[in-house]
């Protein structure tokens, strides 16, 4: 943790009375260490960036520097991730499988620095408050965002139009998602994918689905230098989420690799700088998880149960549309319109702390929604924060 000390340090002098903070600024000793300090620094910083060059030299044919990108905003601690033995043996994957440089993959995990902040998040939240949809639903739905969302629907309008008429998705979705995703490209996380996929592959925290988690993160570890290569940009570039999720829409590396869509057909899939690609994106994988564009009606409707509580295990159907119309009606839901009998549908709970759960019926679209992110919460939250955005457009 040689890091965080050198935090702490400047940290007291900061918030120290300015006499003490003039004085300890002016202390030889002070003096002497930030200067031996920054000395490091700069001879660290020639040493990577001469690693880097030599990097860049034996992968000439494959890398090339991406469009530039925020500052990373976290320091990270340097691990040799090389004496790791599942890392060597992921290098050897990688250079058998995939056919890349053994010195090329040393040079990367060389760099490669472990993230704690990754590890302390990807751990399961302890027990706390109940669910509450209503205060869920207000971090999203609110004047900031849905202004964001006008603006980027007014600038987006003709290619949101094209993604509509190409994959049957609705512009509103879409808005709707990305808005919720990154605040239309706002917040898109400034940690090195490399860097978070590389903790979470090896460190993953104890879990009761550890083996499950590092396998996941190790395959998106695996996709990442896959779509470096492809795409001809320097892995360590690549910046998103404490998980890895990287561009407006937050595509994990698979995602972007299965579903990305070169949408302003420039030759590359850049979910990070190209609105165009981010809309295309989230079209196609709405229509590759389910999405029906034949049905044009709310994918929700409210609906009202019975107190005889018989349309509770209709609750554990899972994510997906799989109740016809008159199952619902025989357990005792009931909706103000009229449920077509050649579809099916899902009761969603969306519980609101101490005060009464709202019930809705959803069909196959709600759930297309619910594989981006698996909360009833999330779709919904998509769709109001949607339809919020095209009404503040005036329709």
């Amino acid at each position: 943790m040689k890091s965080i000390v050198p935090l702490f340090a400047a940290l007291a002098i900061a918030f120290a009375p300015t006499g003490q903070a003039q004085a300890a600024a002016k202390d030889p000793q002070v003096q002497t260490k930030a200067a031996k300090a920054a000395k490091a620094k700069a001879a660290k910083s020639k040493k990577d960036k001469a690693a880097g060059k030599r990097v860049s030299a034996r992968s000439s044919k494959v890398l090339k520097a991406a469009p530039a990108a925020a500052m990373i905003d976290y320091d990270g601690e340097h691990h040799n991730f090389l004496e790791w033995q599942a890392v060597r043996e992921f290098m050897d994957e990688m250079a058998t499988q995939h056919g890349f440089e053994r010195a090329y993959l040393e040079s990367l995990f060389g760099q490669a620095r472990f993230i704690d902040s990754a590890v302390q998040l990807v751990k399961p939240a302890p027990p706390g408050k109940p669910k509450n949809w209503q205060a869920y639903r207000d971090r999203f739905i609110e004047p900031i965002r849905i202004a964001a969302g006008v603006r980027f629907w007014n600038e987006n309008a003709e290619t949101l139009a094209r993604a509509e008429a190409a994959y049957g998705v609705p512009a509103e979705i879409i808005v709707g998602i990305i808005g919720v995703e990154t605040i239309y490209g706002r917040d898109t996380g400034k940690f090195r994918v490399l860097d978070t996929l590389a903790t979470l592959a090896f460190a993953y925290p104890e879990t009761p689905n550890r083996a499950a988690r590092m396998a996941f993160f190790r395959s998106e570890l695996a996709n990442t230098l896959l779509f470096a290569r492809e795409h001809k940009v320097e892995a360590f570039s690549l910046l998103g989420s404490f998980a890895g999720a990287v561009g407006m829409p937050q595509f994990m590396p698979g995602n972007i690799l299965k579903y990305g869509v070169d949408f302003n057909k420039d030759g590359q899939i850049d979910l990070r700088q190209s609105s165009d690609d981010a809309i295309g994106s989230v079209a196609n994988f709405l229509i590759q998880h389910g999405w029906n564009p034949e049905h044009r009606n709310s994918p929700v409707t409210p609906a009202d149960v019975s107190p005889n509580h018989a349309w509770e295990p209709l609750l554990e159907r899972g994510l997906k549309a799989t109740l016809r119309p008159e199952e619902l009606r025989a357990a005792g839901v009931t909706t103000a319109t009229t449920l077509s009998a050649e579809r099916l549908y899902g009761l969603v709970d969306l519980q609101n702390g101490a005060e009464a759960t709202e019930y809705w019926v959803a069909d196959d679209n709600f759930f297309a929604i619910t594989k981006y992110n698996r909360s009833y919460f999330y779709a919904m939250s998509v769709i109001e924060l949607g339809r919020a955005v095209r009404a503040s457009r005036g329709g």
